[in-house]
């Protein structure tokens, strides 16, 4: 359960009749944080016009307090910057938001040129769209918006606004707003069941592959809310936001020096729920890491050998080893990339250069061939799904990155009781290595013979392809184990 607070400037703006906790500054900031209180999240609605102003240490002191506050101190200081000349004195205070010309057209035949968002929604439906994606980059209770002329075309101005300055009918309209926000309903999800947790999903518009595509994620959302949560896309430009949720799951290809790992530390350190974690991402992420452990807990995997230099003696090592073809891999890679097959001494020498050249470590590991890949989807030391990828048409690997289209081979989704037990035993063993997150593990089975390749923390479900056998119990599977340690964390 989460604990709303509504914090104002003092005493004589509380509002008596509502049925939150509406509390003065000074109230909040002497009697918290308690002790062994709720998850509390903070409506701060002070003036946080000024710098070092009480609405500024509110959204201070919640942030330290770990409260999840609206707005936090990362939006007060994006209202406060201006960075358009162009404004003159014409909106004081205001910033620029950039928006998009079919959402200004239907504004500009009206005559009102301005409205007020109280937690992006406004009584005028023409406004509704553009208020709602206003509020997501600047996610604060309420906010001024001005429609400036035709020679600004496409700009709009953003204010912020406190309670203390809204009229009595203004305050009104806000309490209607307020009410629905904090029940949820501003998130357009009807009320007929009852959501105990909010989930962000990250995605990026921008990603060309990303592990899931649009379909699979509406069927995350729609499987989150049968369990209780209240699912909703987040974009990376949009992770300071992060705070206002319970669960953090990443739709979006990970790596280390990336948001995405940022954003999962910093969620998981507030107390998210967070797959995939960031010790995942990490693990994950670096093939040496993997190797070593692979080769530590006896996970069945191809011969491997960690490789410094391309001196004689190395040269001579990995040939000794594995002669030829032979495999070269970047310890970072994902999706095959960073991967090459070697055929001859001077185009090993020369790869190792230039790899050397990204990296201190590269992997020199067996060529072994086969018609396709297992991948088998692992959820807390469970395996949920399972898919053979067939190499690419005339290729050794799933994905043919030379290739102008981009193409990879075809696909076969079984239910996991046809899969040979000793692959399935290969990848529970193997992502039992990396942790007890989501992965799906790769492996090749050759001769009868299985050799788990890699784990992946952020594994394909796409539509169509990985949910093929199980379709919508996959997204399920995946929400009731947020679920399950959603509700673990609150009976800690």
């Amino acid at each position: 359960m989460r604990t709303t607070l509504v914090v104002v400037d003092d005493d004589a703006l509380i509002d008596p009749d509502s049925s939150l906790d509406w509390i003065s500054f000074e109230q909040y900031l002497s009697d918290y944080p308690k002790a062994d209180e709720p998850r509390t999240r903070v409506i701060n609605l002070c003036d946080t016009a000024r710098y070092l102003s009480r609405g500024y240490y509110c959204s201070l002191l919640a942030e330290a307090r770990r409260h999840s506050v609206l707005p936090s101190v990362s939006c007060i200081n994006d209202l406060r910057e201006r960075d358009d000349p162009s404004m003159g004195d014409v909106a004081p205070q205001a910033v620029r938001f950039n928006a998009e010309e079919s959402l200004l057209r239907p504004l500009r035949s009206r005559d009102a040129r301005e409205t007020l968002l109280y937690f992006g929604t406004c009584e005028q439906a023409h406004w509704q769209k553009l208020g709602r994606q206003i509020f997501q980059r600047f996610p604060a209770p309420i906010l001024r918006v001005t429609l400036p002329g035709e020679q600004l075309a496409g700009r709009i101005h953003v204010q912020r606004m406190g309670y203390a300055q809204l009229s009595a009918e203004q305050r009104r309209e806000f309490l209607a707003a307020l009410d629905l926000f904090t029940r949820g309903l501003w998130r357009n999800y009807g009320d007929s069941k009852r959501l105990r947790w909010d989930m962000a999903i990250l995605v990026n518009p921008d990603e060309p592959s990303p592990p899931s595509d649009a379909g699979a994620i509406k069927r995350f959302i729609r499987a989150a809310a049968e369990v209780g949560i209240r699912a909703e896309t987040l974009t990376p430009a949009q992770g300071d936001q992060i705070l206002q949720y319970d669960a953090l799951f990443l739709r979006e290809t990970t790596a280390i020096d990336h948001h995405t790992y940022r954003l999962a530390r910093t969620a998981e350190r507030e107390g998210l729920i967070v797959i995939d974690d960031p010790q995942s991402i990490l693990r994950c992420c670096n093939k040496i890491y993997l190797h070593d452990a692979f080769s530590y807990k006896g996970v069945p995997a191809l011969p491997t050998l960690v490789v410094a230099s391309s001196a004689e003696v190395d040269l001579d090592r990995i040939e000794h080893a594995f002669g030829y073809p032979v495999v070269l891999k970047l310890p970072e890679g994902s999706f095959s990339r960073g991967v090459f097959r070697i055929h001859s001494r001077e185009e090993l020498r020369e790869q190792i250069d230039r790899l050397l050249a990204e990296t201190t470590l590269v992997l020199a590991q067996a060529y072994c061939f086969t018609d396709y890949d297992w991948r088998i989807g692992v959820l807390a030391g469970k395996a949920i799904y399972a898919c053979r990828y067939h190499m690419a048409r005339n290729h050794w690997q799933i994905y043919n990155h030379a290739s102008n289209s981009g193409s990879s081979g075809g696909f076969d989704t079984l239910p996991t009781f046809e899969v040979p037990q000793k692959v399935i035993r290969a990848a529970v063993k193997a992502a039992g290595v990396v942790g007890d997150g989501l992965y799906g593990v790769d492996i090749k089975e050759k001769d009868g013979s299985v050799f788990v390749i890699e784990v992946n923390d952020n594994p394909s479900i796409e539509r169509g392809v990985e949910d093929k056998y199980l379709g919508n119990e996959l997204y399920q599977l995946v929400m009731a184990e947020f679920a399950r340690r959603l509700e673990q964390r609150g009976r800690r």
